[in-house]
Formats: structure tokens, sequence, C-alpha cells
């Protein structure tokens, strides 16, 4: 019996780590030589594994060029450092620490978690789908711009035949299906992170995530570095060399999903969020996938003080990311554009053709560049943000639920967020973290509160 898990198989990390290589600028030409000649394949470009199993010998060179071509010098490394001290060195606009920060606001945070949820439920059937599939679904039921749930209802057999559903969230994420919030690893990361504050507080390290992880996270419910990082664990590596041994997704978008608590429990201070999405974040992720998450919790942060808008919030996270990364250059690409162009289509166009055929859809940078221009284009609008996120492609329900978190927060509490969003949550969410199957969004809002109170 032949078992394919996705996401760990040596034969498909070395395409994943050739590309990684070329984005790094790291001369990795006679290691693609010796794989190509040796009869490997490229990266599957859009599921986790490929077919059929390689064979002993393939397996095994594998195993030995992701150890090469972890050795390769990278000349982006001094713009791009991994270290927080290091990090804050190269940011000279990081922000000061806070005196009197503004008290957490629990309606604020249950808009949050709706929004989060709300976003992250419109994206599910169209992950993995391209651009012109997710167009076409939604205009053949006139939902362009998106404005509501996807559904099947009326769409023609031939375009759902040519650009099929996502198999898994399908059943549970049209509207005509939609039953409270299923099981998405963007709301059990969150939960997650509410469980770490819960048993070690603000002070807790990499390694009590690590922990917690083996603890309480089911392996099978990780996904790309997260899961690369799970298994290292498993075979006795420590953090932070989790993410850094044969980890090609460690600039992928696993840690910016994770940032969201961070942000929210430090009302007006983006520089605590954005230390303590990094201890978590170099569980799994070095350079630009840390920086995904840092800028996410900073932002976060200022929009849970409630004294900024939109621009202010994105503006804010700038500040904790090295301005010479690629990261910071995807946000400022992602804003330039949706200030310049006035059909949001024409923004997602401009970051498709800068990305497409170069980065993998759950990359970091695209996707970080898509989430600034979604929420730059929507002025603070929460159906305008998550509808932007989503029509833009690349990882659909991880962006609808940044913007939705964002934007919920600006909101400012759940009322303000339009109904069609919030009613078919039906205030509960699936999950497999223990203790909060089927919890409510308004009970998920006072804990939060609670940690955000915490010294």
């Amino acid at each position: 019996m032949n078992v394919r898990l996705t996401w760990v198989q040596p034969e498909d990390l070395v395409g994943h780590e050739l590309r990684q290589a070329e984005q790094d600028g790291r001369d990795a030409r006679q290691i693609a030589e010796r794989w190509y000649a040796a009869g490997g394949a490229p990266a599957p470009e859009r599921a986790g594994a490929s077919e059929p199993p390689a064979p002993p010998r393939l397996r095994a060179l594998a195993e030995r060029l992701l150890d090469e071509l972890a050795l390769l010098d990278s000349p982006s490394a001094a713009d791009e450092p991994t270290g927080l001290d290091e990090i804050m060195a190269a940011c000279p606009h990081w922000p000061g620490p806070v005196d009197s920060a503004p008290l957490a606001d629990r309606d604020r945070l249950h808009a949050a978690w709706l929004g989060r949820a709300a976003g992250c439920l419109l994206g599910k059937p169209v992950e993995k789908l391209p651009l012109d599939g997710i167009r076409a679904l939604a205009r053949a039921t006139g939902n362009w711009p998106l404005a509501t749930w996807f559904t099947a209802r009326g769409v023609p057999a031939e375009l759902l035949a040519a650009h099929p559903w996502n198999r898994r969230s399908a059943p549970t994420s049209l509207a005509e299906n939609i039953d409270g919030m299923p099981e998405d690893d963007d709301l059990n990361h969150p939960l997650l992170t509410l469980l770490l504050l819960q048993r070690h507080g603000r002070t807790f390290t990499t390694a009590d995530l690590a922990r917690l992880w083996l603890d309480e996270l089911p392996a099978g419910r990780t996904f790309t570095a997260e899961r690369i990082a799970y298994g290292n664990l498993l075979a006795g590596v420590e953090p932070p060399g989790t993410a850094l041994r044969r980890n090609p997704f460690r600039e992928w978008i696993g840690a910016q999903i994770r940032a969201d608590v961070h942000g929210w429990t430090h009302p007006g201070d983006p520089a605590g969020a954005a230390a303590q999405a990094h201890r978590d974040a170099v569980l799994t992720h070095t350079g630009n996938g840390v920086y995904g998450a840092m800028f996410t919790a900073a932002a976060l942060a200022v929009a849970a003080g409630g004294e900024s808008d939109v621009h202010g919030c994105l503006a804010a996270g700038l500040r904790v990311v090295p301005p010479h990364s690629r990261y910071a250059r995807a946000v400022r690409l992602g804003i330039g554009a949706a200030r310049a162009e006035g059909e949001f289509d024409a923004v997602v166009d401009r970051l498709h053709a800068a990305y497409a055929g170069t980065h993998h859809w759950v990359h970091v940078l695209p996707n970080a560049a898509l989430l600034a221009a979604a929420l730059t284009h929507a002025d603070g609008d929460f159906t305008r943000s998550i509808g932007n996120a989503v029509s833009g492609g690349w990882d659909t329900d991880s962006n609808g639920a940044s913007a939705g978190s964002l934007a919920g927060l600006l909101a400012g509490g759940p009322e303000v967020l339009p109904e069609r969003w919030t009613a078919p949550l039906k205030n509960r969410l699936a999950t497999s973290v223990p203790g909060f199957d089927r919890t409510g969004f308004d009970t998920l809002a006072a804990l939060t509160h609670q940690e955000a109170l915490r010294p």
C-alpha cells in the first residue's frame, strides 16, 4: 500500500526548494540539473503531493539535494534577517514603547472573530481555483464584485465541470450549505494561540508553542511549513531549527494566518504584538514568512486600539518589517496598485502579472500584496474588504480571514457587520482543537478579552 502525504514527500520538496532558491537569488543551477537529469520533476503546482511515488533511489537523491540546497548562500539574507534584534535594527521606524495603551474592547474583539470566520468561509469553496475560474463562477450568479456567498444554484454544469468547487469545502461553504463555521486551519490557529496565552501568558516561548502543538494539534490538521515543523519536532529537531530543516515552505503564508490573536490582545501596541508574533512564527518560518506574522499582528494591534483607519493600520504594519525586504516591497506594491486603479479587477490583474509563474499560490508574498491591496481599495468597508481579498485568488480563505479580521476590528462591534455575513455562522464553529468545538464567537471574544487585559 502506498500512502501519499501532502507537503512532506522529499521528491516534491526539492521542486519547491529550487523555486525558493531562485526567489532568494541562490545559484542552484547545478543542483537543478542533477535533479532533472535523474528523472526528478518540478513541484506540483496546486496539490501537496505528486503521483506516482518516486522510486527509492530518487527519494534518496531528493533528501541529499535538500541538504545541499540549504547550504547555498543567499544574497537577500542581509536585507531579510530572522532574529528579532536584527529585524528591529533594520526597521528605522520601529514603534516605540506604549505608555498607556487603550483597553481592549470586547465588542470589537467579537467583530474580529466574526469577521475572520466570515472572510475565511467566503473563500473556502474557491480555494486553489485559478483567477478566471473564480470570476466566472461568481459572474454566473450575478455576484461580481463579490457581495455575498458563492452558490452553485444557477451555475451552468459545463462551468462547474471546468472549475469544480474545492472538494472538501463545498459541502459546508456554499450559500445553500452553510450551517455554522466549519473547521479550518485559519480558525484553528487563533484558537491555539488563545490556548497558548491561557496556559503560558505573554511570556510564552517558542518551545511552549511547540509543546502545545504536540499535545493539542492533530498532525493531519497542519499544512505546508507547519507540517514540516511538526515532523521535525517528532524527529527531535528543536526550534528554531524546526523552521529550517528541509522546509521549502518557510516563506509561505502559514505564520501570517497565526498572528491575529497576538494583535487583538495588544490594542494600540504594534511593537508588542509584532514581538509576540515573532516568537510564534519562528517555530515554522524564516525571513519573509516571519514578517507576514509581524506585519499582521502590528496592523491588527493598531486596529484593536480603535484610533486609526485601515490605511494607518497598514502603515503601522510596515514599520515592523525591514523596508528592503521582499515582504515590504509586496505590501507597497499592493497599496500602490490599489491607489492607482479605480476597479479592483485591474488591481488584481497587476498583481497577478507581477507574481504569476514565479510564486506558489500559498507563498506569503503574492498574498501579502493582495491583502494590502484589498484592504486599501475597500477603505474600511467590511463587505468590500473580504470580497476584494477573496476575488483576487491565490490563498482565498486565508486572505479573506485576514481581511475580515482587520475590517471587523475597524467596524467596532458585531452589530455593525452585515447580517448576511454573520447570521449563517450561527454563533458556533467546528474545530479539532480540544475544548473549543461548537464554541460561540461571543464566548471566544470574552476569552480573548481576558487575555488582552492580563498583564
